[in-house]
C-alpha cells in the first residue's frame, strides 16, 4: 500500500504541535504558517519543513458553536435539563481544557493540557467520571462532545420525553387521503355532519383498488382524524365561511401601502341586527350601506334603508365628499371647530366646513366593493367615472379582501345595535322573544341615532390598526389619524354642486303632457316645463322621451333634462306636496298605494302625511299607548266586514245612550270596500 496520503487542512486557529511545543496558526500562505512563539511573537514555518517534522499534528481545529437555543430547554423535563447542563460542563472542558465559569489565568490539568490531543482528553474525562460513580466510556463522550458541537447543549438531552409522534398517527394516508377528498367535496355542498363525511370516506375507499385493501380504523380514530383535518375550514360550520376559508388565497396575504386619506376606501352592505318601527305596528329589518377611508379608518357615510338600491351607493358617495353638518340637538363638542381636525385651515379651502360636524371629508381615489348587485350596477359604475374613481372589485367568495369595510360592520353591532330596543343578534340563536313588542325606533331616528354615533363615538374611539410606526404603543383615533395625514397630503376639496347630485340619481324616460309629468301615478308640474309639454325630446334612441332624475326617498320633486336647450335640469314639483311637506320616498307611497288601492291622488298624499307624522314622533310614551295586537286585529277585521246595519238618515233622531257611548274610543267611520267587477272599465273615473 502506498504510503503517501493527503496532507492535513489547516486554517487560521488552528493548533499544530511543532518542535516541542503547541503552536495557535495566526495566518496562512502559500508556502508558510506563521505560528506563536514563546520566544518570539510568532514565527514563520515553511510548510514544507512544517509536513516534514516527526512531531508534526494538528491538535484541535475550532469550530463555531451554535447559539444555544434557550427557549427549548424549557421544554424538557427539569431533570433532563439538569443533566444536560452537567454534561456541558464536562463537554466543555474536553474541548477548551477549562470548565466553564474557571477563572481569568486559571491553567488546565494536566490531562486537558494544550499539549493533549481531544482523543486523549476524551479518555481522561471517561476515566474521571468512572471515577466519581458515572461509568461511562471514551466512546460516549465522543458521541456527547459531536452532538454538542453539532447542536449545542440541546444535543446532550435525552429526546424520549418529547419525541414527536407522527401527524396522523398510525392511520395509512390512503384513508388519510380518502377523508381529505371528502372534505375538498363539501366545500360548496351544503353543509353536513361528520358522519356523512365517515360515509363518504368509505365510498370513496370502495372505488379504488388500494382503498378496498386497506382495513379501517377505529370510528373513534377516524372522528380525530377528520378533526385534525377540518380545523379551521367550518367544514361542518357556516357554509359562507368555509367557502370564503376554501376560496382564500393561499400565498401570504399582501397589503396596498396607504397613505394619504381616500386613496383606497371599501363599501359594503349588510342586515342590521336590529327591528325598525316602520308603520304603526309594523315592525321590520332594515340594511346597512357604509364606505370606509382604509387609511384613517374614518367611516365617511353610512345610510340604513329598508332594501339596498343601486342609488344608495351613489347616495353614499355624494354624502362622502359633503360635510356633515350640525343638526338640532348636537352637543357644540360634536363641531369640527373644536375637535382635533385643522378646522381653521381646512375652513380657508372649503367654505362648506364653517357649520360641520367633527367627521372628514374625504374623496375617493379607489373604492373596493364585492360582486353584489348594487354595487356592480350600472348605475354605481356611472357615478364613479362621473367623479373619476377607480372601481375596484374583489374576487368571488374573498370577504378578506375588503376585510376593513367587514369587521367596521361587525363592530356597528357590538358597539351601537345592541344598545338599541329590538336588537335582534347576529342569528336565531341569539335572537330574544317578543322583539316588535319594545318600544322601536323609526327607520329616520335610527338613521339620525347612527349619524351622532359615527360623529361622536366611532371618529373619535382609538382603533387598533392606527398606531404610530416610531411608537406602537400608541393608538390613534380616525379624526386624529386623518389630521395627520392632511398635514402630509394636503386637502383639496371637490364641493359638488347641485346640477351633480342631480346627475349621481337614477333616470327614468317619460313625456311631458299637458299636466306635467306622472311617475308612479304622482303628477309632477312646473311653469319651467312648458316649452317641453307634447313637444320630442329629440332623442331617438328613446323615441323622443325625456330624461327625469328623481330620488327614491325624497319624492317631492323630479328633474327634468332640457334637451332642446343646453342640457340643463328642469325642475319639477308634485302637485300635491302642500298635503305632504315632509320628505318621503317611494317605500311609503308603495306601502299606502296597497293598503288603498281605490284612494285617489290626493288621499294618497294625506294618507302618506299622517304615516310620516306618526314615523317622525318616535316612540309612543306611557302616556300615549299603541293599541294592543288584539285591538289592531278587530279594527281590521270592521274595515273589510264593511257595515252590519245601513248607516242612519239624515235628520233622524239619535239614542241619548248611543252619543255618551260616542267618546274618545268611538270607532272611526268605516267605508266599505266596492266589489271587484271583471268586466268593468278599470280607466273609469267614479
Amino acid at each position: 500500500m502506498s504510503k503517501l496520503q493527503r496532507p492535513p487542512r489547516i486554517a487560521v486557529g488552528d493548533r499544530v504541535r511543532f518542535d516541542g511545543q503547541i503552536r495557535a496558526v495566526l495566518a496562512v500562505s502559500a508556502v508558510a504558517l506563521t505560528l506563536t512563539d514563546e520566544e518570539e511573537p510568532y514565527r514563520a514555518v515553511p510548510l514544507l519543513k512544517l509536513f516534514d517534522a516527526d512531531d508534526f499534528q494538528v491538535v484541535d481545529t475550532p469550530m463555531r458553536m451554535p447559539l444555544p437555543p434557550a427557549s427549548l430547554l424549557e421544554t424538557f423535563p427539569e431533570a433532563v435539563m439538569e443533566k444536560a447542563l452537567w454534561w456541558e460542563g464536562h463537554i466543555l472542558e474536553v474541548l477548551h481544557g477549562l470548565p466553564p465559569g474557571a477563572e481569568p489565568g486559571t491553567t488546565p490539568r494536566p490531562e486537558y493540557g494544550p499539549d493533549r490531543s481531544v482523543t486523549a482528553r476524551q479518555r481522561s474525562k471517561a476515566a474521571e467520571l468512572a471515577a466519581a460513580g458515572h461509568p461511562v466510556t471514551p466512546s460516549t463522550v465522543a458521541h456527547r462532545r459531536r452532538r454538542y458541537q453539532e447542536q449545542g447543549v440541546i444535543g446532550l438531552a435525552d429526546h424520549r420525553p418529547i419525541r414527536k409522534t407522527p401527524q396522523f398517527g398510525e392511520v395509512d394516508e390512503v384513508v388519510v387521503a380518502a377523508m381529505r377528498q371528502a372534505i375538498d367535496e363539501a366545500v360548496d355542498a351544503s353543509t353536513r355532519t361528520g358522519t356523512f363525511l365517515l360515509w363518504r370516506v368509505g365510498e370513496i375507499l370502495q372505488k379504488t383498488p388500494e382503498g378496498r385493501a386497506v382495513k379501517l380504523p377505529s370510528r373513534a380514530t377516524l372522528y380525530r382524524l377528520l378533526a385534525k383535518l377540518t380545523a379551521g375550514t367550518h367544514t361542518t360550520g357556516s357554509a359562507t365561511t368555509r367557502r370564503s376559508k376554501a376560496y382564500g388565497a393561499e400565498a401570504p396575504h399582501g397589503q396596498l401601502p396607504v397613505f394619504a386619506p381616500g386613496e383606497i376606501m371599501q363599501i359594503d352592505s349588510t342586515p342590521l341586527d336590529v327591528l325598525v318601527l316602520l308603520d304603526n305596528g309594523v315592525t321590520g329589518k332594515v340594511e346597512l350601506t357604509a364606505m370606509i377611508d382604509v387609511a384613517t379608518r374614518t367611516l365617511t357615510a353610512a345610510v340604513l334603508r329598508p332594501t339596498t338600491k343601486s342609488v344608495d351607493a351613489s347616495v353614499l358617495l355624494a354624502r362622502t365628499v359633503t360635510p356633515e353638518l350640525m343638526r338640532p340637538g348636537w352637543r357644540d363638542a360634536l363641531s369640527m371647530s373644536r375637535s382635533v381636525l385643522p378646522h381653521r385651515r381646512l375652513l380657508a379651502l372649503d367654505e362648506r366646513l364653517e357649520h360641520a360636524a367633527a367627521r372628514p371629508v374625504i374623496v375617493p381615489e379607489m373604492i373596493v366593493c364585492d360582486h353584489g348587485s348594487v354595487f356592480i350596477s350600472r348605475n354605481f359604475r356611472s357615478s364613479c367615472r362621473f367623479l373619476e374613481i377607480e372601481f375596484q372589485p374583489t374576487h368571488k367568495g374573498s370577504g378578506f379582501e375588503k376585510g376593513h369595510i367587514e369587521k367596521m360592520l361587525g363592530s356597528v353591532a357590538t358597539l351601537f345595535a345592541q344598545f338599541l330596543p329590538g336588537y335582534t343578534g347576529r342569528n336565531t340563536d341569539h335572537r330574544g322573544r317578543h322583539l316588535e313588542h319594545e318600544r322601536l325606533w323609526s327607520l329616520l331616528e335610527l338613521q339620525e341615532l347612527l349619524d351622532e354615533w359615527i360623529v361622536a363615538k366611532w371618529q373619535n374611539r382609538k382603533h387598533d390598526g392606527l398606531r404610530d410606526p416610531s411608537h406602537p404603543g400608541r393608538l390613534f383615533t380616525p379624526n386624529e389619524k386623518y389630521a395627520t395625514l392632511v398635514e402630509a397630503c394636503g386637502y383639496v376639496p371637490i364641493a359638488l354642486s347641485g346640477d351633480d347630485y342631480v346627475e349621481l340619481l337614477p333616470a327614468e324616460w317619460r313625456v311631458v303632457n299637458e299636466y306635467g309629468i306622472r311617475i308612479k301615478n304622482r303628477t309632477y308640474d312646473s311653469p319651467e316645463l312648458g316649452p317641453m309639454r307634447r313637444q320630442d325630446s329629440g332623442v331617438r334612441a328613446k323615441r323622443g322621451l325625456w330624461e327625469v332624475h328623481h330620488d327614491p326617498y325624497d319624492v317631492s320633486r323630479i328633474w327634468v333634462r332640457n334637451h332642446r336647450g343646453h342640457g340643463e335640469w328642469v325642475p319639477a314639483t308634485w302637485k300635491h306636496l302642500n298635503r305632504a311637506p315632509v320628505p318621503f320616498g317611494d317605500l311609503a307611497w308603495d306601502h299606502v298605494s296597497h293598503q288603498l288601492p281605490c284612494a285617489t291622488e290626493a288621499e294618497i298624499a294625506d294618507a302618506v302625511a299622517a304615516l310620516l307624522t306618526r314615523a317622525h314622533g318616535g316612540p309612543q310614551t306611557e302616556q300615549d299607548p299603541k293599541p294592543g295586537k288584539r285591538d289592531r286585529r278587530v279594527a281590521a277585521r270592521t274595515k273589510a266586514a264593511g257595515p252590519l246595519t245601513p248607516a242612519p238618515v239624515a235628520g233622524a233622531q239619535t239614542d241619548p245612550e248611543d252619543e255618551a257611548d260616542q267618546g274618545e274610543d268611538s270607532m272611526a267611520e268605516v267605508i266599505p270596500l266596492g266589489l271587484f267587477d271583471p268586466l268593468e272599465d278599470p280607466w273609469k273615473r267614479s
